[in-house]
């Protein structure tokens, strides 16, 4: 896994206050909680908004909002957090264009009982299906 990618989406060691070299510096990171300001990096850069992003990770916008910028996350959002960064590193990455990318995101799949693949975020358990299948299409294996 390409760590470095998922460090850069969540706004670099800056934004962090962490350097990501291996997986075990993820795991740590979530552990700790990375600041807000990594989440809205991550928003940014996957072009959503806060408040579909609030949605993914049941918690209301108001309560991210009342965040400052430097509050820690806790640990299950955090965690959440990171594993939908690797969501779309990987993606990216397979797909190899992010247009690509964002419009299987998008698009209904009988892998997923014809829901889209954006919608699985919401749970781990569906970042992890969201991840195997994306295994799947990078292997030329399709559902």
């Amino acid at each position: 896994m390409l760590v470095t990618k998922i460090e850069s989406l969540l706004g670099g060691s800056s934004v962090l206050g962490y350097t990501i070299n291996t997986e075990m510096d993820l795991y740590e990171l979530s552990k700790i909680g990375i600041p807000k300001k990594a989440l809205v990096s991550l928003v940014k850069n996957i072009n959503t908004s806060m408040r579909a992003m609030s949605e993914i990770l049941h918690v209301t916008e108001r309560t991210l909002q009342r965040k400052n910028d430097l509050d820690l996350l806790s640990e299950n959002i955090s965690e959440h957090v990171i594993q939908i960064a690797e969501v779309y590193m990987r993606g990216n990455q397979v797909c190899n264009d992010s247009d690509a990318f964002e419009a299987w995101m998008n698009a209904s799949s009988k892998a997923f009982a014809n829901k889209k693949p954006k919608e699985l975020l919401s749970s781990r358990y569906g970042v992890h299906i969201v991840l195997d299948e994306l295994g799947r299409i990078e292997h030329g294996v399709f559902s």
